[in-house]
């Protein structure tokens, strides 16, 4: 007998290894050897043995199908199979599930082979389980079963020569066993990832994911944002960035963000553009640009005429200047002779159209005089001929004047007859004064 127990225990090792237990894993077996007591005969014992299958049925009922037997010198004492409810206490209620000693209580009933005769006998008991590995646990047991009636053989005076004699008794026992269980059964692990689902934290993983011990993927920086989604999973950062650091806080991560210390625009990849000129900072080689004024490629502002000063500063920006005068040439004093005409005319002499050549010259060259001409006469003939007289010989100018390419946005005309002598007409040769064109010069405003 003691030989066909070890046949059980390493029959029962060696599926132990071959299932593994967890948490949704529906079914166990268990077996192992144990001693019985029988209270109707005077503390008679043996050793036995337990095997049955089980069911989970719930956190706190397991339904347990057994078959236990006891043995004597002369053999098979009896043998049961029946039906235990098995109520455990370390239901998550009364002790946690994991706890490293698990009590339990356990009843049922069903069909008894003893004494020969066989029927319906019940027993119960208290067991504790003691989990040993991820697929094992050992059971120490103990019941109290009901027997049945039955006759068994006797001697008279414990001698073989009397004559035998039957008796009719019930053997009722109380049995101690320690069990080795099984659990076997494919657990579920619906994302795959080596995590029961049971234990899994994270039981939507998707396929092929690292995870922890936990079931959640793996997060090296600690960001809350796992390595799978995470673009910088070395350096802790913002979920909103996939996981990577906005030093600077312009809302462009570090990795995409050429100047990652400052904050900046998107326009020029998370640099700054203090003037607003369109050229960042970190390229800008004149970064403090007024605002508004046109640059080139390396933000300096541009000066087209050349003379230092830019171009939204300079008031004759298409003209060299001086930075006193904002950019515009510098003033001239214009010293224009008067000119003179004969008695009645009002046709340019030869030497006056040379005072105009050189006159041109100066006026071409700058922009900044308004240059009014007037016309005037002597006091011989009458006032209103005077004064037609002396808008012809200002017009005569004029005309020679723009024929020469002068803008006319920069001179007019005026004629004044004989109200402003420049000297009394009191004699031929100063009436001769008198008949003239002068000029009238002003500045340009700009």
């Amino acid at each position: 007998m003691k030989k066909f127990t070890l046949l059980l225990l390493s029959f029962a090792m060696v599926l132990g290894t071959s299932f593994a237990q967890n948490a949704d894993s529906k079914w166990g077996i268990g077996l192992g050897p144990g001693v019985s007591y029988n209270l109707n005969k005077g503390g008679v014992g043996g050793i036995m043995h337990e095997f049955y299958i089980s069911r989970y049925l719930s956190p706190s009922f397991d339904l347990r199908l057994n078959s236990n037997g006891g043995y004597e010198e002369g053999g098979v004492d009896f043998q049961n199979i029946n039906l235990n409810i098995r109520y455990k206490l370390y239901n998550g209620y009364i002790f946690k599930e994991d706890a490293a000693v698990q009590p339990y209580i356990l009843g049922g009933g069903g069909m008894m082979w003893d004494n020969n005769a066989e029927g319906f006998a019940w027993d119960a008991g208290l067991g504790f389980k003691f989990p040993i590995g991820e697929n094992t646990s050992l059971f120490v047991e103990g019941a109290y079963t009901s027997g049945i009636e039955g006759t068994r053989s006797g001697w008279a005076n414990g001698s073989a020569t009397s004559p035998p004699f039957q008796v009719t008794t019930t053997d009722d026992m109380i049995k101690l066993t320690t069990i080795i269980e099984f659990a076997f059964g494919k657990a579920k692990d619906e994302d795959g990832d080596g995590v029961p689902d049971k234990k899994d934290e994270c039981p939507g993983t998707p396929p092929g994911v690292a995870v922890d011990e936990k079931g959640c993927p793996l997060d090296r920086d600690g960001d809350g944002v796992p390595d799978y989604k995470d673009d910088c999973p070395d350096e802790p950062g913002d979920a909103k960035f996939n996981g990577c650091p906005d030093t600077d806080g312009d809302g462009i991560p570090d990795k995409d963000d050429e100047c990652p210390n400052v904050a900046g625009l998107a326009k020029f990849n998370g640099c700054p553009d203090t003037d607003g000129d369109g050229v960042p900072d970190h390229k800008d080689k004149c970064p403090d640009t007024p605002k508004g004024c046109p640059v080139d490629a390396d933000g300096c502002p541009l000066d087209s005429d050349g003379d230092g000063v830019i171009d939204c500063e300079d008031k004759c920006p298409n003209e060299a200047g001086s930075k006193e005068n904002d950019g515009c040439p510098d003033w001239v004093d214009v010293v224009i002779p008067t000119l003179y005409f004969d008695l009645d005319k009002a046709e340019l002499r030869p030497e006056t159209k040379t005072e105009l050549d050189k006159l041109v010259q100066t006026l071409s060259a700058s922009k900044e005089f308004n240059i009014v001409v007037g016309g005037h006469a002597c006091s011989l003939g009458t006032e209103k001929y005077n004064m037609e007289l002396s808008e012809k010989r200002a017009q005569a100018v004029v005309k020679y004047l723009l024929s020469k390419g002068v803008n006319n946005a920069y001179i007019g005309s005026h004629n004044y007859g004989e109200t402003k002598p420049a000297v009394p007409n009191t004699s031929e040769e100063n009436r001769k004064k008198n008949r003239r064109v002068e000029w009238e010069v002003s500045k340009v405003k700009k």
